[in-house]
């Protein structure tokens, strides 16, 4: 299992874009994707459920990921958490 926990630097917190492009990643490969952001957890996969998490501006987002491709599915989304949510140390 490959893990990693990422801060929201985004002042709109995690909106419908950011969302989308989180279960679109998640898709595109075999793993399943596990997002925790306090006592809420979705699938990484489902956008709706990706949306629920409701996670603003300082939130940490906590992901879990297990499979085949783990390695690269986590590379793939810890990008797309850079580019649409903020910087952030690895």
């Amino acid at each position: 299992m490959q893990e990693f926990t990422f801060i929201i630097k985004d002042k709109n917190g995690l909106h419908a874009r950011p969302a989308g492009a989180i279960s679109s990643v998640s898709k595109s490969y075999v793993s399943s994707v596990t997002i925790k952001c306090g006592e809420k957890v979705a699938d990484g996969k489902r956008l709706l459920s990706v949306m629920s998490l409701g996670a603003k501006c300082g939130a940490s987002l906590h992901f879990e990921i297990e499979g085949k491709d783990e390695e690269l599915t986590k590379d793939a989304l810890y990008s797309v958490c850079e580019e649409k949510l903020g910087t952030n140390d690895k």
